[in-house]
């Protein structure tokens, strides 16, 4: 991607843990001019954000906001709170891939996703066949630039949702390090955000796939 003019990226899923350093990252990055991030309910304002309040089941195709130099996409939930695996393919897949044909319709370049470790349309976990899904589908759509992230456990700190089984993981990972191999250890969200903008700052052509242990920790 060219740095010889201010760029505007495209940030879906900025209330997330991800979302949310993704935004303040590229806010303060010298190169980016304007970031517009969709969101349901508002962000906190702030010189070079854009936050049109949407919801991602009507997203507003006519929007002029959708042609940008790169979306970054954060967007993702869990089967606990989705509720239902129906419920959690809408976000993981649909909300997804609906939001990326408005950009590329609109001459967006560049996507860069943030999937999961293992990820694999033929995969026999539903989590991660959608999330392969996914990334294969996306592989459709014929953006210029295309990249998944794809990093192990997340380790965000404190969540305002509560996540027995992902805290008891991290625990045990962070507890754990010096013997699990880098491919599987956690990795903290503002490392998988500053990897998800390095991503779409220095797009290359063609389809990446940066694994969870090239993660800068």
């Amino acid at each position: 991607m060219t740095a010889s003019r201010p760029l505007t990226l495209l940030i879906l899923g900025g209330t997330g843990l991800v979302g949310g350093q993704l935004v303040e990252a590229a806010l303060n990055h010298p190169l980016v001019d304007t970031v517009v991030a969709p969101t349901r309910r508002p962000l906190r304002a702030r010189a070079g954000l854009l936050n049109p309040q949407v919801d991602y089941a009507h997203l507003p195709e006519q929007a002029l906001w959708w042609h940008t130099d790169a979306v970054l996409c954060a967007l993702g939930t869990t089967l606990k709170l989705a509720g239902s695996q129906a419920a959690f393919r809408e976000v993981d897949y649909h909300y997804v891939l609906d939001a990326a044909r408005l950009a590329r319709q609109a001459g967006t370049p560049t996507f860069v996703l943030n999937s999961s470790l293992g990820a694999d349309a033929n995969a026999r976990s539903f989590y991660l066949r959608t999330k392969g899904e996914t990334e294969r589908d996306l592989a459709r759509l014929g953006f210029q630039s295309l990249s998944y992230v794809r990093p192990s456990l997340l380790d965000g700190g404190v969540r305002p949702d509560a996540r027995p089984a992902e805290a008891a993981g991290l625990w045990l990972a962070r507890r754990l390090k010096g013997v699990i191999p880098p491919r599987y250890r956690a990795v903290s969200t503002q490392a998988v955000a500053e990897c998800m903008l390095a991503q779409a700052l220095g797009a290359k052509p063609g389809i990446v796939a940066v694994e969870s242990n090239d993660i800068i920790r």
